[in-house]
């Protein structure tokens, strides 16, 4: 008894000290490292000289959060985490197959019955006006990402073809309802499918010269056609009106009826007062059915003989080309089915905004994109919807985060930051979940019975 606890003590005491070494370097480095970046800040003067002054204040606080964060890490995070894993293989095999919680088990249900009441809870706790940024910015903006993602993982995600150049057709769905809607008439309703009818095409026009392509050459291509969309759209300025882009785009009708303030407008008709958040939470539940019809098409799709076909293209094209699959078709109708689900939001966006211009549809957006469907876990709709909600409601938040200026001085802007911690986050997960959120996922062919296959168990980087 006394020899455990002796070489508990020592174990301990060992542990404390590599923390506060490994702790001690993290500070330095740290220091080092943003000692130009953060220590020192330039300016110009009145005489457009550079001047620089430094800011000691605000580069002792990175280096002590990192100082800290590292000796917190070693000392109590790694052993904790260590013994979790050692309980867990300790554990018996009745504990291990014990039946999932009820929450595990109706998570989806769960999730859906907060979505449809997030907006009368908002209204209920912030008004009507004041509900209009949280069912805004927190609300539509993480949806709209949450159908792109979707829409890409049929690409990336299940025929595993890396497509760089996805926001393309969110470009097309988006113009398409632009022009047609000002310059025709036609109404939200009739737009909506046929901008994805058109993204679609768009999707196959890809898919033909790039039959042949796959890894980085494919990337390559994908990424030159989003750039070509953007340049066309930039340029054809008698149609798109170039960088100035196209305003007033009408917006969406509930069976006709308008949300303006004429007689036969929403609030009129309701006797509500007028406000633009009856529009904004209309606009939520009409995102989240398109969110819903993308996950079930998804779903769908993958228990058909095409899911099937897309998923033996992503595991290995030459073993798929010998089991007789057409892997012309199957490219074919992952770019088409991907891109339609992108043209839908690019309408609804249009829609949404009421104005769009080719600066909403640069590269970054496509890598954001991607970048949430592989933190996700590809393949997995829950965790690419969790990967979104972390990834864009996390930037949303950081406009909220004022009292960070006390901290770091007035002069701090914190959605400045934002994708300065979006890729740090990027490189936690990476780090600690490098199959993404979700790195398991059920196959759609079993025998006898259904069995979440393990992330180490399948090809590295499609868990």
């Amino acid at each position: 008894m006394t020899t455990s606890v002796n070489e508990t003590g020592a174990a301990s005491s060992g542990t404390m000290a590599r923390a506060l070494k490994e702790g001690l370097f993290a500070g330095l480095l740290s220091l080092g490292l943003f000692s130009l970046f953060i220590g020192i800040k330039t300016d110009q003067n009145i005489s457009n000289q550079l001047i620089w002054y430094p800011r000691w204040g605000l580069l002792a606080i990175f280096v002590i959060i990192a100082a800290v964060g590292r000796f917190a890490m070693v000392a109590f995070v790694q052993p904790w985490n260590a013994a979790r894993k050692a309980n867990k293989a300790a554990a018996p095999a009745t504990d291990l197959d014990a039946q999932p919680s009820f929450f595990k088990t109706h998570f989806l249900k769960i999730a859906l019955v907060a979505l449809i009441l997030y907006p009368p809870v908002i209204v209920a706790l912030t008004g009507v006006q004041g509900s209009l940024k949280y069912v805004d910015n927190f609300g539509i903006q993480i949806l709209i990402y949450v159908m792109l993602a979707w829409g890409l993982n049929i690409v990336v995600g299940l025929a595993g073809l890396l497509d760089l150049g996805y926001v393309a057709f969110y470009a097309v769905g988006a113009y398409t309802y632009a022009l047609l809607s000002q310059n025709f008439g036609l109404s939200f309703w009739i737009l909506l499918p046929l901008s994805g009818i058109l993204a679609a095409f768009w999707g196959i026009m890809l898919g033909f010269p790039v039959l042949r392509l796959r890894g980085d050459y494919l990337a390559i291509v994908t990424l030159a056609f989003g750039e070509i969309i953007r340049l066309v759209l930039i340029n054809w300025t008698d149609v798109t009106k170039g960088t100035f882009g196209i305003s007033s785009i009408p917006k969406a009708t509930l069976f006709g009826m308008p949300f303006d303030a004429s007689p036969g407008g929403f609030a009129k008709t309701f006797g509500l007062p007028m406000s633009s958040a009856y529009y904004k939470i209309y606009l939520f539940y009409v995102i989240l059915l398109l969110c819903g019809i993308t996950a079930y098409v998804t779903i769908k799709l993958r228990r058909m003989p095409i899911g099937r076909a897309w998923e033996a293209l992503r595991e290995d094209e030459i073993a798929c080309r010998s089991l007789g699959i057409n892997t012309v078709t199957t490219k074919l109708t992952a770019f088409s089915i991907g891109a339609m689900f992108g043209g839908f939001a690019g309408s609804f966006f249009a829609a949404r905004q009421g104005f769009v211009s080719p600066e909403s549809f640069v590269f970054l957006e496509s890598a954001v994109i991607l970048a949430i469907v592989v933190l996700g876990g590809m393949g997995s709709l829950t965790g690419i919807a969790i990967a979104a909600i972390v990834m864009i409601g996390g930037t949303e938040a950081l406009r909220e985060m004022e009292f960070l200026k006390h901290v770091f001085g007035p002069d701090f802007t914190p959605e400045l930051y934002r994708m300065l911690l979006f890729g740090l986050a990027m490189v936690v997960v990476m780090l600690f979940k490098p199959r993404g959120f979700v790195g398991s996922r059920e196959p759609t062919a079993f025998l006898k019975e259904r069995k979440a296959v393990s992330g180490s168990f399948t090809k590295e980087g499609h868990g």
